[in-house]
């Protein structure tokens, strides 16, 4: 439900996304009930439905904030940066350490890929996201710095190691962000052929 929000509002608003996101990440999306959420926060429930309609709603929420802010973190990494390969090494290194920073979202994304009901929304911004890497791809095929490949293959491939390689090496064995990040960036670049 889009409701215009006042300063106060909007800060009521990212306080029952932030405590959500915690819950759901600590406790799971199922155990955690919008009474759960609505005690932890010391409000009533009156509050959490004025500002979402149901716990899935909320939950929908979450997950595209996350990916918008995952997105924006990517686009100031390449802002100014005239070379389209180096523009993918800054965007990959910088979904990376968001992964990192972001631990409780990004099991949030993890559990949402295999929810029916949550599978489409984590899908929309994939798309989103993967678009952004085909625009880059297009242009370092054309500036030369890659061999000419199908770029939305490329944006996928460059997703789906960056999720997985940041799962299994910073979740799984606790590897430093910074390392992992070097890892998939080569991995990731050495895979479409780019120059580094």
């Amino acid at each position: 439900m889009a409701r215009r929000l006042t300063p106060r509002g909007a800060e009521r608003r990212a306080q029952l996304i932030a405590y959500a996101t915690e819950r759901f990440a600590a406790d799971g999306y199922h155990p955690t009930s919008v009474a759960d959420i609505v005690d932890g926060l010391g409000v009533g429930k009156g509050v959490f439905y004025w500002y979402f309609s149901s716990k899935e709603e909320l939950f929908v929420e979450i997950l595209r904030s996350a990916q918008k802010d995952l997105r924006r973190s990517q686009l100031r990494a390449i802002e100014d940066q005239p070379d389209a390969v180096k523009r993918l090494e800054l965007g990959i290194r910088a979904g990376v350490m968001w992964m990192a920073e972001h631990n409780q979202q990004r099991k949030l994304f993890e559990f949402a890929r295999t929810e029916p009901t949550f599978a489409g929304a984590v899908m929309a911004g994939q798309r989103v996201l993967v678009a952004d890497a085909v625009e880059h791809l297009k242009a370092a095929i054309v500036e030369g710095g890659i061999p000419d490949r199908d770029p939305e293959a490329l944006g996928w491939g460059i997703l789906g190691v960056t999720n997985v390689m940041t799962r299994i090496y910073i979740d799984d064995r606790g590897s430093d962000p910074e390392e992992v990040a070097d890892m998939v960036v080569a991995f990731c670049m050495e895979g479409i052929g780019g120059h580094r």
